[in-house]
This record gives C-alpha cells, structure tokens and sequence, in this order.
C-alpha cells in the first residue's frame, strides 16, 4: 500500500511517517500540511554522494536541483551531507547566499537568466554558470568584462534522446526550449564561439534528458553522445572540456506499481559507459556532475488534508474534498501525475472505494487525483497523499487567495516547523490601494 519504506501503520492504525503519528502532526500544525521525512533526505543524499565516491573516485560532484524544493533548511541539509546545489532563479540563489552555502558548490541554471540574475551569479561567484543560448553567452560575457571577471560556464546541449516520459518533462530531444542542439551543429559552433571568448571559460558540458525516468538506456545512450561531442571537439579543436554534466531525472515511486530502479543501479550503469567510452574515444574521464532532485525529497513527503464534503453521484462517481489542492499540490491540473493516498485516522482498514480527490478552489480542474483507491471517507478524516516532497510547495500558488501551508520536518522522533504557515495578511501584504 505504501510507495515508502519511512511509512507504516502504528497499534491506533494510524499512518506513520517516519515514526510519528500522521494524525497526531494534522493535529498539531493544522491542515493542509505538507510533511517531510528529513531522515529519509538526508539517506538519499548520502546514496548519491556515495556513489560519486565509489563510481567515480570521488571526482565530481551531486548537485541537489533546488527547484525540487528550496528553503532555507533544505539548503543547510544538501550543505551538511556534502551536495552542491543547482539553482534555476535569482530566487533561489538568494536563498542559498542567506544560509551562506559555498559558491564554489553552486551552478547556476535556467534558459533566460535576466542581466541580474547573471550579475548576481558572477558577484556571487558560483561555481559555474550553465548557459542556454547564444543571446546569454553574448550577455554573460559582456558583463564580465564590464566586471573584470571570467565566468566559469558549463553549455547545455540537446542529445537528442528520447526518456519515453510525459512530454511537458521531456527536455533532451531537439524541440525543447533548453539549451543547443548536435544534430543541426549548433551546438559545436556556440562552443566554438565560447573559446573565443575573452570573458568565458568553458568548462564544461551538461544534459538532461526529462524526468521521472525508469529505464536505464536512455542515460546510457545520453552519456555516449555528450562523449562523442567532447572527443569531436578535442580532435577537431583542440579544446578540451574536463566536467561532464549528465543531469537528473531518476525515476521515483508514486504508485505501488512503479518500479523505480535503485539509484546506485544508476550510477553503476553511468559510471561503466562514462569509463568505457573515454578509454575507447582515447579522453580524459571527466569530472562527473549529478543533478538529483526528485529522488532526493520526493519520497520523503506527505501531505495532509482534512475531509469535508462526501459527494456519491450514484453510477459515476464519489468526490472526497479536501481543505486544500491545486493551490498545494498543481502537478495533477498541469501533468496528470498520479499519486496514491490513504486515510491516516484508517489506515489499517483495508481500501474498499475508487475516489476522485477535489481540491477547494473554484476550478473543476482542481482534482489531485481520479479513481484514487482508499478507505471511506468521512467528513473529519485526515487524508495523506504520498510522494508530495518534490514540486508541490515550490510550484504552491495563492490562487483564490489561499494561504500555502506550512512545512513540517520530522527527524529523530521529533517535528519542527521549517516554512511558516501563511496567513491572510501576508496574503494582502503586497497590496495597494
């Protein structure tokens, strides 16, 4: 029934995670909750630090992609378990400068980075900046000059690959807004470009090929072609690029069904074709950047609901409500991404209903999932959705003018608050009149 090992079942038959009683935390923060296992963050780090140490002696390094989810604290935890962190906004980088997190630890990301958010990145000075387009090289290395620096860049190409995933989260195949393509040969002729650059050093190389990947071949073949294009540009250039950056994507466990490979499995099968290709194409290994993110929190979180309405349209369906949804958790309006769920206050009773999960807003699309398999439903329960931890408060809204919830950290036996609840005022806070 349950998509993570930190989830059971207590002798009250209420859901647990990681060790402290689901019911009991709705009852003390209030719902809608967003709840985070920090034991189990902290675990999946280790694995992918590990195998970098393992599989690559150590030369490289796992980038937490903050855009999974970011705060204050999630940044300490990456800081604390060794990752380096990969961040998308001037946002998100602010964030990691107030918990003063290492630059030399940080890339910066994004296809339209503004002309401050790249000033910010080189005053900064993270570690390297993944450029998108020849509009940005062009930008980045005006600034620069005009700041007497080098930026430290890494290029982001478009391999070509096919993640057989959903395809607003296919980024790897040559239509997608992200970064250069090698089949039309813009991709070599912007690193041609880059090398000419006074105010540019090209470091490195970087893919990302989708997400919620459950297949191994697709990074197989993605680490083949980004070794071919650095031999192509040794060989033909004499330039040669040292960091490979083969991204994320590490498929996870929403539903019982899925099967989720082990990470290690991962980075074992990369690891072994990054190895082999670089003997046979007569190259440097180079150093290896990871860029986990929904393997790293998403698993860890839940989120709790309380139950109010109960609506049975006899032959068609059942909607179970619920204090929060779209604003809390979109990625159903937006991908159809399915999730599992149980009642905590029942979950020793076995499932005996398919369900629709509504959410509160004025929307009908405001659904976190259809035909959901759970216990009854009464108006009171707590309802746990599982595998919230990854883009649910970051991609969180006010849309009708609902407050985000709180985010509740478990570790050790014991809960605090890491994101305060927000409230009306700070709804309004902005505001003119």
């Amino acid at each position: 029934m349950f998509v993570a090992d930190n989830l059971n079942v207590n002798s009250e038959g209420h859901l647990t995670i990681g060790g402290l009683d689901a019911v009991d935390l709705a009852s003390q923060y209030g719902t809608p909750l967003y709840v985070m296992d920090e034991n189990l963050i902290r675990d999946n780090c280790r694995k992918y630090v590990g195998s970098i140490r393992k599989f690559y002696n150590g030369n490289g390094l796992a980038l937490y992609a903050s855009k999974a989810f970011c705060c204050k604290a999630m940044c300490k935890i990456a800081f604390e378990e060794g990752m380096g962190l990969d961040v998308v906004s001037g946002g998100e980088l602010f964030t990691a400068m107030s918990v003063d997190f290492p630059a030399e630890r940080i890339v910066f990301h994004g296809n339209n980075k503004t002309r401050a958010e790249l000033t910010s990145a080189l005053e900064y000075g993270v570690h390297r900046i993944v450029v998108d387009n020849l509009t940005e090289l062009n930008t980045l290395n005006e600034l620069a000059g005009q700041m007497g620096k080098k930026a430290d860049i890494m290029f982001r190409i478009k391999p070509g690959v096919d993640a057989h995933t959903h395809d607003f989260v296919k980024t790897g195949q040559i239509d997608s807004k992200f970064g250069f393509a090698i089949e039309t040969g813009e991709a070599f002729e912007a690193i041609k470009a880059a090398i000419s650059m006074p105010n540019i050093n090209l470091r490195c190389l970087h893919c990302h090929i989708g997400s919620q990947i459950f297949e191994l071949d697709p990074f197989d073949l993605a680490a083949r072609i980004m070794l071919s294009l650095i031999s192509k540009v040794k060989l033909e250039l004499g330039y040669e690029i040292k960091e490979l950056n083969l991204g994320g994507g590490f498929g996870i466990k929403y539903l019982s069904e899925d099967r989720a490979i082990e990470y290690e499995k991962y980075m074992e099968t990369i690891a072994g074709v990054v190895h082999s290709e670089c003997e046979r194409l007569d190259i440097a290994v180079p150093r290896i950047f990871l860029e986990p993110g929904r393997s790293i929190v998403a698993s860890s979180g839940v989120t709790l609901y309380t139950v109010g309405a109960v609506k049975v349209i006899p032959n068609i369906r059942t909607y179970v409500s619920i204090d929060g949804g779209m604003t809390d958790n979109p990625r159903y309006a937006l991908y159809k991404s399915q999730y599992s769920a149980c009642i905590a206050n029942k979950a020793d009773q076995p499932f005996s209903e398919a369900v629709t999960v509504a959410g509160k807003c004025c929307e009908s699309g405001d659904l976190i999932g259809e035909g959901m398999p759970m216990q009854k439903a009464d108006p009171g329960d707590i309802l746990a959705v599982f595998a919230t931890g990854a883009y649910n408060y970051s991609m969180s809204s006010n849309y009708n003018r609902i407050p985000r919830p709180p985010v509740v950290m478990l570790k050790d036996g014991q809960s605090r608050i890491v994101i305060k609840r927000e409230s009306y005022e700070d709804i309004i806070r902005n505001d003119l009149i």
